[in-house]
């Protein structure tokens, strides 16, 4: 029987470890091309999204720009602390949330009713001319856009405020009025962004096979059963995946829209994490706190996308990983 020492100096623990790298060097060796091709987009996310990472030291600094990110003095979780003592903290958090999750409520199931019934219609002049016009208000600018709705809602001006008061309906302060804010910014984000969000739903309904919609023909069933019993499930994988994303940045609303819509009448509904982390940041100079404010974002954001994940992955087996 062969001593155990001769075993290790025949066989060494890095052997396997070895013979790994060596099949690793081969594969790229043998597929190069493709990993040139990747290598743009990976060193991308590396430049723009993992290199910026360097600087949130600063949210645990009282960052001085003259005094560069190494000579600027140590304060731990101080501004982490005055934002959560803040006599706005709840509101931001409110407003923030209760944006994501009536945008989440109304404009989530849209694109996929739409991508249904867009998939019923046969191709004809009626179904390209619908696309299109539910696909035109995507490639607006934000800036274009809510100058349109600012001027729609402009009073005794605005092409619904005169349509309202032409049928005889009193039209409310949609931009001064705090209780419309919210209502005017996450409509407003469903016509520009319903229709281009019915692409994917699409893609994913040209994997039925016909052949079951013609078995459930012969056996009676009803459009909407077919519907529902074929088109729907086909779906619902891609349904859980953008839906887990969407959980992910429930904290994430955007400041551009927002901050162009906003006004001081309307600041009780409007001001939101993003917006505050722009003023605090950008306006007032407050580097360190604002930096502590929007790591707080991404932190919460990152544990919800987890949280989710993990929910859904134990109760179905449609998951992100």
């Amino acid at each position: 029987m062969m001593h155990e020492g001769a075993k290790a100096v025949l066989n060494p623990p890095d052997a396997p470890a070895k013979g790994k790298s060596k099949k690793l060097l081969k594969k790229i060796a043998r597929n190069w091309q493709l990993y040139i091709f990747m290598a743009p987009a990976l060193l991308t996310v590396i430049i723009f999204n993992y290199v910026p990472m360097y600087g949130i030291q600063i949210a645990f600094k009282n960052y001085v720009p003259a005094f560069g990110m190494a000579g600027s003095k140590w304060v731990g979780f101080d501004h982490f602390t005055r934002f959560f003592e803040s006599y706005y903290f709840w509101d931001l958090i409110w407003n923030t949330l209760s944006i994501s999750l009536y945008g989440l409520l109304v404009g989530f199931p849209l694109p996929i009713l739409l991508a249904l019934a867009f998939n019923e219609i046969r191709t004809g002049p009626f179904k390209k001319t619908v696309q299109t016009v539910t696909y035109a208000p995507h490639f607006i600018s934000m800036v274009v856009m809510a100058g349109m709705i600012i001027t729609f809602l402009t009073p005794s001006t605005g092409m619904i405020i005169n349509l309202l008061e032409a049928v005889g309906i009193t039209p409310p302060a949609f931009l001064t009025d705090p209780r419309w804010f919210k209502t005017v910014y996450v409509l407003s984000d469903v016509w520009q962004a319903t229709g281009w969000g019915t692409i994917i739903y699409l893609a994913a309904l040209t994997a039925v096979d016909p052949g079951l919609h013609e078995a459930a023909i012969l056996d009676g069933a009803s459009r909407l059963q077919r519907i529902r019993h074929i088109n729907f499930p086909v779906i619902i994988p891609t349904i859980t995946i953008l839906l887990i994303l969407n959980m992910g940045g429930l904290l994430g609303v955007g400041y551009e829209k927002i901050l162009l819509l906003q006004n001081p009448l309307n600041m009780e509904a409007s001001d939101v994490i993003a917006t505050s982390v722009y003023r605090t940041g950008l306006l007032e100079a407050q580097y360190s706190y604002s930096t502590a404010v929007g790591l707080f974002n991404s932190v919460v954001n990152a544990i919800l996308l987890i949280v989710v994940n993990q929910v859904v992955r134990r109760t179905s087996e449609n998951s992100l990983w």
